[in-house]
């Protein structure tokens, strides 16, 4: 017995160490196995978040024309009507993602939800009306603002167009972007164009920069004369946004700047306009605001 004894004493580092190395392979097994369901996820989340926007994209490539030397756009709402079941099916879509999904994803990928998010929930509240509209405010009330409408499924939660945009997106702090006032569309001629195409997270970048170049190259919207600078009065509603800090910019006109007297020709200023600008000396006025719709004619 005593032999016996000795006998498995002797073995039991050789037991212990067999059992450890057992254990640790199904632990590296498990974790790989882990780590290829965790790369799947991400795929499978990429994926979806690339096809999420492409019923949206489909109706802006057939129906978003861009008129004005395309410094903006203008929407077939007719046509749009005949393919509105394509338009309820990406709303259906945008609903049914829930808020700890949409946190889960980058802020490029959150941004361009958001705003086309706004866009197309605007043009579908332009259609519950059209053709018997000539402006989105036709869909308020003296009383009553159409962006304060609570209509929209959104996030968890019902909510409304200036939700979105004010709550959303520039009153999380998540995104301080200005650019973003040139890619939300208020359905109305004053508004920068509803681009051709859906926003995504990959390509948000070169969209917003495309967006503000080209609505700041309409000459019609915002031009530089003598000693003044005439801007489209979304500079004024939201002129803090341009104050923020953006490519360390603090300033309308340091943030003009940025886009001015480039080889696009946007917003073309003269040495001693833009020597002004830069100490903003120049006499800032603000133009009148379209909120006629804008359809295609």
């Amino acid at each position: 017995m005593k032999i016996l004894t000795r006998f498995t004493q002797s073995f039991l580092p050789t037991i212990g160490l067999l059992l450890s190395l057992l254990v640790s392979s199904a632990t590296i097994a498990a974790a790989n196995e882990s780590e290829g369901l965790s790369g799947a996820n991400r795929l499978v989340e990429s994926q979806t978040k690339m096809a999420l926007h492409d019923e949206w994209n489909t109706l802006l490539s057939r129906h978003v024309k861009p008129i004005h030397s395309g410094h903006s756009s203008a929407i077939d709402y007719a046509a749009i009507q005949q393919d509105r079941t394509i338009l309820t099916s990406y709303l259906n879509q945008l609903s049914q993602i829930t808020q700890a999904e949409f946190d889960a994803w980058d802020k490029p990928s959150q941004l361009a939800f958001l705003i086309n998010a706004y866009n197309a929930w605007t043009v579908e509240f332009i259609l519950t009306k059209y053709p018997d509209i000539d402006s989105i405010k036709d869909l308020g009330s003296f009383f009553s603002s159409p962006w304060d409408k609570s209509f929209i499924p959104l996030l968890g939660k019902t909510r409304s167009l200036n939700d979105i945009e004010h709550k959303l997106i520039r009153g999380s702090d998540r995104y301080n972007d200005p650019r973003i006032h040139f890619a939300v569309n208020c359905a109305s001629i004053g508004c920068p164009a509803l681009r051709e195409e859906a926003y995504t997270g990959a390509k948000l970048e070169l969209q917003l920069t495309q967006q503000t170049e080209r609505f700041l190259a309409d000459s019609s919207r915002n031009y530089a004369k003598g000693d003044s600078l005439y801007l489209s009065s979304i500079f004024k509603w939201y002129g803090d946004d341009f104050t923020k800090g953006f490519r360390n910019t603090h300033s309308i006109e340091a943030f003009l700047l940025l886009y001015s007297n480039s080889d696009k020709g946007v917003l073309t200023l003269t040495p001693a306009q833009r020597q002004a600008a830069e100490k903003q000396q120049l006499d800032i006025k603000f133009l009148d605001y379209d909120w006629s719709l804008n359809v295609a004619g």
